[in-house]
């Protein structure tokens, strides 16, 4: 486990048949500063399951109804991209390389060290912040865009393809002294400092 400390709005949710399992790794992990929450079967997470929850799934390889594997799938076809840790007692090659092929975290057996949980955790906590992050980014991009003007968007379009102040007036039929302001308009209500900046978000590969 790295020094971080675990996030207040990330929960562990522990997805196993096994009462002892989810009680062990739920004290386990909240020793360590988690929140956790649990779950059997599977259906029930899934059924549970709310669009701004945050965080990591650990779930049991072998349960009865859906498996983890299956759980994994579903989620994937959801579009839901909270990571998932697989779990089993009956690890195999086969199974990890299904669980890594639909980008699970890690593949842990059972019995398993004190800290290998915490260190599967922390290594999907900092995928996690990193796509939340960049979720926050894009609302924030999404809600710049929607604050400009029409006329705003359309000196930004031609701006962007390479054009002059003084292309862009004469595309527009407006002054050069209209497209600056407009233009410096749009990079304030963007944040961008420059046209390099600019051509990134309007690209979408702002970071």
């Amino acid at each position: 486990m790295t020094d971080c400390t675990p996030d207040e709005t990330l929960t562990v949710y522990i997805v196993d048949d096994d009462p002892a399992v989810r009680d062990s790794l739920s004290l386990l992990l909240s020793l360590r500063g988690y929140r956790t929450a649990t779950f059997t079967p599977a259906e029930d997470f899934l059924a549970a399951l709310r669009p701004d929850w945050a965080g990591c799934v650990l779930a049991d390889i072998r349960m009865p109804g859906l498996t983890g594997l299956e759980m994994q799938r579903i989620l994937i076809d959801r579009g839901v991209r909270i990571p998932v840790i697989i779990i089993t007692g009956h690890g195999d090659v086969a199974s990890a390389r299904a669980a890594f092929r639909s980008d699970a975290i890690d593949f842990l057996e059972k019995p398993f060290d004190d800290g290998t949980p915490a260190g599967a955790v922390e290594a999907a906590f900092e995928r996690e912040r990193a796509r939340l992050s960049s979720r926050r980014l894009l609302h924030r991009r999404d809600r710049a865009f929607a604050a400009l003007t029409d006329r705003e968007r359309e000196v930004m379009q031609l701006v962007v393809l390479g054009l002059h102040n003084r292309d862009v007036a004469h595309r527009l039929a407006i002054s050069p002294r209209t497209v600056e302001i407009h233009k410096a308009r749009v990079m304030s209500k963007l944040g961008a400092r420059n046209l390099a900046e600019l051509i990134r978000i309007v690209d979408g590969t702002s970071t």
